[in-house]
């Protein structure tokens, strides 16, 4: 398996993007310093609009402070219960003020109103089955018809890289006060590693049957404070036989890419067996990135 940049540009006015997903024309991009969803033209990758999600005064200089932003990592396109297609937008979960999320509805027309989603509760089932001493902490999720994939990114560590599955109808109905409480579902993964400091999931997405997933390394073993980073993967995951495949993503001339991939999605289908990927990612000053990227499998 291979991973090859074609090209990496700056996102101009997007601060820290963490997650993204293409929905027909348009490119949907969130960043963790931001109380924004940015939508971009999927193929020129310009911003052409920008979202409210709550209204805020510490937006002045661009980022909002870490202490108290929702720290939005997830993004996952699906339908909502009640038949509209839009976005899932997810909070981290790694402190208190992390437990919020949103529901954008995609109409035809474009973005409509976001709606406040409370993941206090569905955070509160998850943290059980996290190993010892591991902090929630969620940078990635996807969805397949039928479950809801969230992905546990535990840094400095080898043995807490987890998926949590969980029933997408139930969980959202519960979300909505409409449920019990869903069933939850753990599976652990050994992610590849750089220089000793193992990686940790960052981006997932869910396309043909297929789940593409990136993983990213930093030199920090805290879930909030950022560390040097060391590069990036990305990979396969076979849900049935909880096998993967992982490939350091590189340059053309071979040489290691050293940026922080936080979020993945499929442009196309090149071959059976060739994909062109667009990554996001944040380089932790405030700076954005979209890179295109061919993975190919052998």
């Amino acid at each position: 398996m291979t991973a090859t940049i074609l090209a990496e540009t700056s996102i101009a006015g997007v601060p820290s993007a963490s997650g993204v997903e293409i929905m027909g024309p348009s490119a949907y991009v969130i960043g963790d310093d931001a109380p924004l969803l940015y939508q971009l033209d999927a193929h020129t990758l310009a911003v052409t609009g920008r979202v409210p999600l709550f209204e805020t005064t510490a937006f002045g200089t661009g980022r909002l402070p870490k202490a108290g932003k929702p720290d939005l990592e997830c993004m996952a396109a699906l339908t909502w219960p009640d038949g509209r297609a839009g976005l899932l937008l997810l909070g981290s979960g790694s402190l208190p003020t992390r437990a919020r999320g949103w529901f954008v509805p995609t109409a035809s027309a474009g973005p409509t109103a976001p709606e406040p989603v409370d993941l206090a509760p569905l955070y509160d089932l998850l943290r059980p089955h996290l190993p010892a001493g591991a902090v929630l902490n969620l940078e990635a999720a996807a969805t397949s018809a039928t479950e809801l994939l969230l992905f546990q990114r535990t840094v400095g560590r080898a043995d807490a890289a987890l998926l949590f599955r969980l029933p997408l109808a139930g969980t959202l109905a519960f979300l909505q006060g409409q449920a019990a409480a869903p069933t939850v579902q753990t599976t652990p993964f050994a992610l590849p590693a750089i220089d000793g400091s193992p990686a940790g999931f960052s981006g997932a997405t869910f396309v043909d049957g297929l789940l593409f997933v990136t993983a990213s390394v930093e030199n920090t073993t805290d879930a909030v404070l950022d560390g040097d980073v060391l590069g990036s993967f990305v990979g396969l995951v076979n849900l049935e036989t909880q096998q993967t495949a992982f490939a350091r993503l590189a340059w053309h001339d071979g040489r290691p890419y050293r940026g922080k991939v936080e979020g993945l999605a499929v442009r196309r289908a090149v071959g059976q067996r060739h994909w062109e990927l667009l990554l996001v990612t944040d380089d932790d000053q405030g700076g954005s990135t979209a890179v295109l990227a061919e993975v190919d499998i052998a």
